[in-house]
């Protein structure tokens, strides 16, 4: 059965760094896709960064240049390491997981879908 666990977020203040990680258990690395998604109350959820199924990785624009985005294979833990961090990046941040390794990539890009997993969710406040 598979499940996401996530840890980490908290408060940082603006031009800090916060690391989110997600323990990913009972999934198939071949046939699936990972990643962030964030929504911050009053707004629509969007896409921090996904691996693609040839996994690379994709990120929203917003986490070009700030966030990293890392899977170590061994502990079956997935990263988000964010720099830099603004005010606007307050949000409730998901680790996501789907079946179809295309899925991940085509809701960050169409903006809109599910995903068969979702971690709990961890909340990233920014301010000062």
């Amino acid at each position: 059965q598979v499940h996401l666990v996530q840890s980490g977020g908290g408060s940082a203040q603006p031009g800090g760094s916060l690391r989110l990680s997600c323990a990913v258990f009972g999934l198939s690395d071949s046939h699936s896709c990972l990643g962030w998604f964030r929504q911050a109350p009053g707004k629509e959820r969007e896409g921090v960064a996904v691996f693609t199924s040839t996994k690379d990785t994709t990120y929203g624009d917003f986490a070009k240049d700030r966030f990293t985005m890392s899977l170590d294979n061994a502990k079956n833990v997935l990263s988000l390491e964010m720099n830099d961090l603004k005010p606007e990046d307050s949000a409730m941040y998901y680790c996501v997981a789907h079946s179809n390794p295309f899925h991940c990539t085509h809701v960050m890009v169409v903006g809109r879908g599910e995903f068969d997993y979702m971690g709990q969710g961890t909340q990233v406040t920014v301010s000062s």
